[in-house]
């Protein structure tokens, strides 16, 4: 009887060691294959995330408008899932009685007309605007205003040139019987029938085709302008980057974007760190509505030079 017990306690433990090890082989099977697929999951979203795209997802505009503008200045908060991009745009009727365009180097200093550092919500601020957007390269690059800056490129300022034009690159032009123009810097020789102008980096839409570009592949913080194909409205474009939630567009990307908005026409302006939108809100306070990030630092803008803007015109 003994001998009987011990048998079957034999038996009994060892099916139950038998099922253990049946239950920790599948068990570390799951966690092995499991582990794969984590880790397809992230090699596949880190591709899907970094890589260039032949296109951006279809951007379709929901303009609201800028109260403290009146009519004429619309304002869109989108964002784009591949590649991953938040951005901001305004649509400017050029036709509006209500609105002029404001082109200035920086802030003004003495006589020489030399510029010092601003940053775009002092410029918006300073100069009683309701919105305004960085433009022109420039040097030295610091985040502390009132700095003496020398901008690359054309400044014409209420129909003076205040900076002349840099040849390499390319401007958009607003001229004195309202209408507007991407055009080569080269191509400018004096402010005869320019209202404002402001010098960016190159054209990237060309009759509402994207321009090739030597070097595409870097994605940064992207300012841009673009020109509906009948003239009548101007687009401007912020477009975050160097964060996770947005990772920098391409200058396709931008040209997709612009285009999306409704341009036939576009220009990048200077990028990266100097990128920043501000507007004026029905309180009268400014703020930037994207994200600067000025020295790899979130919500931090740059001093810039050269900067476009958006103003009421008081009846």
């Amino acid at each position: 009887m003994v001998r009987e017990c011990s048998c079957l306690l034999t038996r009994a433990y060892s099916g139950q060691r038998s099922h253990c090890s049946f239950l920790i082989s599948h068990f570390l099977y799951l966690i092995a294959h499991f582990s794969f697929l984590i880790l397809l999951f992230l090699i596949l979203l880190s591709c899907a995330s970094v890589s260039p795209v032949a296109s951006p997802e279809v951007v379709v505009p929901q303009w609201q408008p800028v109260e403290s503008a009146g009519d004429g200045l619309a304002y869109f908060a989108g964002k784009i899932s591949q590649p991953r991009l938040v951005f901001h745009a305004l649509r400017v009727d050029l036709s509006s009685p209500e609105l002029r365009i404001f082109a200035a180097g920086g802030k003004s200093h003495g006589a020489d007309e030399q510029f010092l550092s601003i940053k775009v919500s002092t410029f918006v601020r300073d100069n009683g605007l309701v919105a305004g957007i960085n433009a022109l390269p420039f040097a030295p690059v610091s985040g502390k205003e009132g700095e003496p800056r020398t901008n690359t490129g054309i400044v014409v300022t209420d129909g003076v040139m205040v900076s002349p034009p840099h040849a390499r690159y390319d401007a958009l032009v607003l001229y004195t019987d309202g209408s507007a123009a991407i055009v080569a810097q080269s191509a400018i020789h004096s402010a005869e029938n320019i209202a404002s102008a402001v010098g960016g980096f190159r054209r990237i839409l060309a009759d509402n085709a994207l321009v090739p570009q030597g070097d595409n592949a870097p994605r940064h913080p992207r300012s841009a302008a673009g020109i509906s194909s009948d003239g009548r409205f101007l687009y401007l474009l912020a477009i975050d980057g160097r964060r996770p939630g947005s990772i920098g567009s391409t200058e396709a990307e931008t040209a997709l974007i612009l285009r999306a908005l409704g341009s036939g026409e576009g220009i990048n302006f200077d990028g990266g760190g100097s990128t920043a939108l501000a507007l004026r809100y029905p309180n009268g306070k400014v703020r930037v509505v994207n994200t600067p990030i000025h020295g790899q630092i979130p919500h931090k803008e740059r001093a810039v030079a050269g900067c476009l803007g958006i103003g009421k015109i008081d009846p």
